[in-house]
């Protein structure tokens, strides 16, 4: 497969599997919501520097670095789209998750992710279009298509402040039932969410592996751009090690299922974006790890140095 016909590419999904996506993140912003406590933000009034500026690295940095790399790549169109709508995403759990693996400060990671989530369902709608709109080839891109702007940002926005909203009113007047229910709602929107995605990559598969080489590269070098930039945040702004570790994983992981829920629901299910977007969501698991393994290789040579 070369570029055009990846550009060409589009993965069209029935009424059905699109209302299953809304329904997936709808569900997942929900969920998201019901776990978010006052303490979550602490780092907001404690360290302001750190709570603020590590938001901008991901919000406004790590887009900014992606139109640096499209415009550095030159990749095809449709994937530069995908590079720009993944960064223009939150952060989502997986990286609390390795932050917390490799030794970095756990509360931080959530403290970010937290604050990420929320502005992001304001936030990420106008920026897919701010940053696309930057890089001439995307935003030729996204004029070939039958594509509302207006349309595009109220029903993105909605859908995501909505149950964001109603998770976080939820959690204030039912607190029990809502740890009760955050987990399961939470598994329950990954797992329909997963297995779209999974039928969607078993239907196109043969053309995705045709074209696994315009995916795979511009994958591992935007996903180990934005841990390099999420490193480079931590010591601009004075974070000790651990926190350096934390804004590693919060910049370098990304949500990328959201990405894919707005590509195949918003914006016509454009092949090449849609791909990148997918390969991100499994390419980070394997970059994270390793990341966790090269940390706490690094505890352990330190720590015998210091015997």
């Amino acid at each position: 497969m070369n570029a055009a016909s990846l550009d060409q590419l589009t993965i069209t999904l029935g009424p059905e599997a699109q209302l299953l996506l809304a329904g997936a993140i709808v569900t997942m912003m929900f969920a998201i919501a019901l776990g978010l406590k006052p303490t979550h933000f602490s780092f907001l009034k404690a360290k302001p520097k750190l709570f603020w500026g590590g938001l901008a690295a991901q919000l406004i940095g790590l887009p900014a670095m992606t139109i640096l790399l499209v415009t550095v790549l030159s990749p095809p169109p449709s994937i530069a789209l995908g590079m720009i709508v993944v960064a223009a995403c939150p952060g989502g759990n997986v990286s609390n998750f390795m932050t917390f693996a490799a030794r970095g400060d756990a509360a931080y990671s959530v403290s970010l992710t937290a604050g990420s989530s929320v502005i992001a369902a304001f936030w990420t709608p106008a920026a897919i279009l701010f940053w696309s709109a930057l890089y001439p080839p995307t935003a030729d891109l996204l004029q070939t298509i039958d594509f509302n702007r207006f349309t595009f940002v109220l029903q993105t926005t909605l859908m995501l402040a909505a149950p964001l909203a109603l998770g976080m009113l939820a959690a204030h007047m039912w607190p029990s039932a809502a740890e009760k229910l955050r987990k399961p709602l939470a598994w329950f929107g990954a797992g329909v969410l997963a297995f779209v995605i999974i039928d969607g990559v078993f239907e196109f598969w043969p053309l995705l592996v045709a074209g696994w080489a315009l995916i795979l590269i511009p994958v591992a070098a935007h996903n180990a751009a934005a841990f390099a930039l999420g490193a480079g945040a931590g010591r601009v702004l004075g974070a000790d090690i651990a926190r350096r570790r934390t804004l590693t994983f919060e910049v370098g992981i990304q949500n990328a299922g959201l990405a894919v829920v707005l590509l195949l629901a918003q914006l016509n299910g454009l092949g090449g974006a849609a791909a990148i977007a997918a390969a991100w969501g499994v390419w980070h698991f394997f970059s994270g790890g390793a990341m966790i393994l090269l940390f706490r290789y690094r505890d352990r040579k330190e720590q015998t140095h210091e015997l």
